[in-house]
């Protein structure tokens, strides 16, 4: 019967990984799929009885592909700062188009410095002690208006470490530790399953 649990385990282990990662996968196509080919197929039903599944994310692709293709060249470097210009003036969209930028920007730069150090910090109360990245030196106003030499430490959240809590600490309540960033990300999603 052990031996059953035992390769019950293991076979789970080997597999959900993979079928998450396919799942994964399925969810952002149809998603990319319907946004971009939900007209053209609707189009394509209505008129000749039939659609094309993945359409819409052929489609997608050209169109990030076009973007990309314009923005390397002398046309997108004069036209697309005066179209983000204008972008910018949108109501609504001033307020989130440039923090998405600034995030999406760090997702795909091959630099993830912004993640300085893995440090221990008391948090959420005395005694309990959360792991965090060490990601900046704390805005000016900040540290003048309690006079402390504050840093910015973000505390991911379990499973998904890409949304957590921002706090302000005092520098000389950090611990840092000798772990990556990667190891402790991987500590993180395990949910401390695993080791770094």
């Amino acid at each position: 019967m052990l031996k059953i649990r035992r390769y019950f385990v293991t076979g789970l282990l080997l597999v959900l990984p993979i079928f998450i990662s396919f799942y994964v996968l399925f969810v952002v196509f149809r998603f990319v799929d319907g946004i971009f080919g939900g007209l053209i197929n609707s189009y394509l039903k209505a008129n000749f009885g039939f659609f094309i599944p993945g359409i819409g994310f052929i489609l997608g692709g050209a169109i990030v592909l076009f973007s990309g293709f314009l923005a390397t060249h002398f046309l997108g470097k004069k036209v697309l700062p005066a179209l983000e210009q204008w972008f910018l003036k949108l109501p609504g969209i001033r307020q989130i188009y440039p923090a998405a930028k600034q995030i999406i920007g760090f997702l795909f730069s091959k630099d993830k410095a912004a993640f300085k150090q893995v440090v221990l910090v008391e948090y959420p109360s005395k005694g309990i002690w959360s792991i965090g990245f060490l990601t900046n030196e704390a805005f000016d106003e900040a540290g003048e208006k309690i006079a402390r030499d504050l840093v910015h430490v973000f505390i991911p959240s379990t499973p998904g470490p890409w949304s957590g809590f921002l706090i302000l600490v005092p520098r000389k309540d950090i611990k840092l530790l000798d772990m990556s960033v990667e190891g402790a990300i991987k500590l993180i999603i395990s949910g401390g399953i695993l080791k770094p």
